[in-house]
C-alpha cells in the first residue's frame, strides 16, 4: 500500500507543479504532511538539505521520503513518479515544438503563468521566513554571525556585479562562502 501511496502522492507533485521546484514546495509539503510521512518542521529541514545537495529539489525530496518510508524500492518509485509527468510532457513538446511555440495563445498562457509562479515562490519564502522568525520554540535564537555573513556575501555579490558585468562566478562565491563559513564557525 505504501508503494501505491508514494507513487500517487509524488505523481500529483509531478503533474501539478508548474514553474520549478520552489513553486512546488507548498504542494510537496501538503502531500507529505497529509500522508504523515514528515512533520511540517521536518519538511523545512528536508528542503534545506535537498537544496544543498546536487540535483533537483523535488527529486531529492522524493528520493528521501521514499527511502525513509519504503527503503530503496520506495525511493525509486517516488523519484520515478515525480519525474514521469515532466518526461512525457517534454516528449510531447518536442513533437509539436515548432508549431506550439509560434502560437500566440500559448505565448499568452506562458506570459500569464510567469507572475503566478513568482507569487507562489514569494509566498513560500515569506511563509518559511515568518515560520522561522515567529517560531515560539525555546531553542530559537538569532545568530548574529549568520546575519553578518549573509550581509557580507550579499555585499560581495552585488559589489562584484557593479564592478564586472556578469558579477562573481557562482562557483567562486560558493567556495568563498565555504571558506569563510569554516573560518567563522569551525574555529
Amino acid at each position: 500500500m505504501i508503494y501505491l501511496e508514494l507513487f500517487l502522492g509524488f505523481l500529483r507533485v509531478g503533474l501539478f507543479s508548474f514553474g520549478g521546484a520552489y513553486s512546488a514546495i507548498p504542494l510537496v509539503r501538503d502531500i507529505v504532511v497529509q500522508y504523515g510521512w514528515l512533520s511540517d518542521d521536518m519538511v523545512t529541514y528536508i528542503i534545506a538539505v535537498s537544496e544543498s545537495t546536487p540535483g533537483p529539489i523535488m527529486v531529492n525530496m522524493a528520493t528521501y521520503v521514499g527511502s525513509t518510508q519504503a527503503g530503496v524500492l520506495g525511493s525509486v518509485i517516488a523519484t520515478v513518479s515525480v519525474v514521469l509527468p515532466s518526461f512525457f510532457i517534454i516528449l510531447l513538446i518536442m513533437v509539436v515544438l515548432k508549431s506550439i511555440l509560434k502560437n500566440v495563445y500559448f505565448q499568452a498562457v506562458l506570459s500569464g503563468l510567469k507572475p503566478c509562479v513568482i507569487g507562489v515562490i514569494l509566498a513560500v519564502g515569506v511563509y518559511m521566513t515568518a515560520r522561522s522568525f515567529l517560531s515560539l520554540s525555546p531553542s530559537f535564537s538569532f545568530d548574529l554571525k549568520a546575519a553578518g555573513l549573509t550581509a557580507l556575501f550579499a555585499l560581495v555579490y552585488f559589489g562584484s556585479r557593479r564592478i564586472k558585468k556578469g558579477g562573481i562566478s557562482p562557483i567562486l562565491l560558493i567556495v568563498f562562502s565555504a571558506v569563510v563559513g569554516i573560518a567563522v564557525y569551525g574555529i
